[in-house]
Parts: C-alpha cells; structure tokens; sequence
C-alpha cells in the first residue's frame, strides 16, 4: 500500500455514532493508552508532522478522529485508555463511545493495539485486548518506541507482549520506531491484509 501524505484530511472528530463521516472507505481504528504515542505513530506512518495532534499530556484525543487517507482507509483515533487524571465520569463515557464504536461499526476492519515496547502490558492492555477478541476482530499490534532498548532486545521483547496478552495465532504482531520508521512498509502491508 503505498500512500499519498498529501492527500490525507481529517473529516471530524465525533462523539456519537449519527456524526461518524460516510465515506464508502474501511476504518482502522487505533488504540492504546494514553502515553503510547497513538498520535506520534499516525503522524510517522502518514509522512506528516502535525496531522494527529501530540501532546506532552497524556489523554488528550477525547473524541473518536476520523482521517481520510488517501481515499484508500480511514484511520480512526480512539481515545487513550488507562489514564488517571481524567475523572471516572469521563473515563466511563470514553468507554461507552469507544465501545459503541467497535461493536457497531460496519466499516471496522482492524484495529490497531500499540503497546509501549519497553514495558510489559499492562492489565488495561490485556482488558482492551481481550474485549477485542471477544467482539472477533482482528488486532494488530504495534510495539511502539523500539529505538529505546538495544536491537540485540527486541525479539524477547515482543516474546514477553506475546505471551501476556497471549496473542491469537492469527493477530500479528510488529515492533516500529517513529524516528527511523523502521517496519514502515511492513506495517502498511499488515494493514491491506485486513481491507
């Protein structure tokens, strides 16, 4: 898949589902906690410096962001799980509005799981995950920030996600540097895979 990073829009950012953009094109929906580097890794993989908007405060996307590119896909934000500052009020209404979503969204094909590679994940990854899984769809999973351990490391790295989230034989999963774009190409033909 090869895309054109100046044919990439964001067409809303939605709370419910009568605002979600119909544009005939599938959805890959991204998720992970807040301090993962969601928007980070839509910006590196999109060729774009300030697409997804980043942030030094964790839980910043608050709605779900939907971006046209390249009228091949859709990538939608969901926003970060697992982060304390927000109230458990909003927390709760993310939770619904993500759920919502997943589970009712026709044009979902896949969704993105990234998962900070240098840390084992965490109960909140194993829960996303697993309702994932119960809702049968494909996950693909990105272990995010591989340029921060040593090469030699990160084949035990992704061994250990592996067997925590004890990965379905059929998700993949693929370690990535938004620095280097390392697995770039990789990850955009893990994504066709699944349209």
């Amino acid at each position: 898949m090869e895309v054109n990073p100046n044919n990439i829009e964001l067409l809303i950012s939605a709370v419910k589902p009568d605002q979600y953009p119909e544009t005939g094109l599938e959805e890959v929906a991204l998720s992970g906690r807040s301090n993962v580097g969601k928007s980070t890794f839509i910006n590196s993989m999109i060729g774009r410096k300030n697409m997804a908007r980043t942030s030094q405060q964790p839980g910043k996307t608050q709605t779900l962001n939907f971006y046209n590119i390249d009228d091949q896909l859709v990538f939608v934000d969901v926003p970060g799980y697992g982060y304390a500052k927000v109230s458990k009020t909003q927390r709760e209404q993310f939770g619904k509005m993500i759920e919502k979503y997943i589970t009712q969204r026709e044009q979902l094909k896949l969704v993105i799981q990234l998962i900070d590679i240098r840390h084992n994940p965490t109960e909140d990854d194993i829960l996303m995950y697993d309702f994932l899984k119960y809702y049968e769809l494909p996950v693909l999973v990105i272990a995010t920030k591989e340029d921060k351990i040593a090469k030699g490391k990160i084949q035990k790295h992704l061994k250990a996600i592996k067997e925590r989230l004890e990965l379905e034989e059929e998700d993949t999963i693929i370690s990535y540097s938004s620095i280097n774009n390392k697995n770039q190409q990789t990850i955009w033909n893990a994504i066709q895979r699944y349209l």
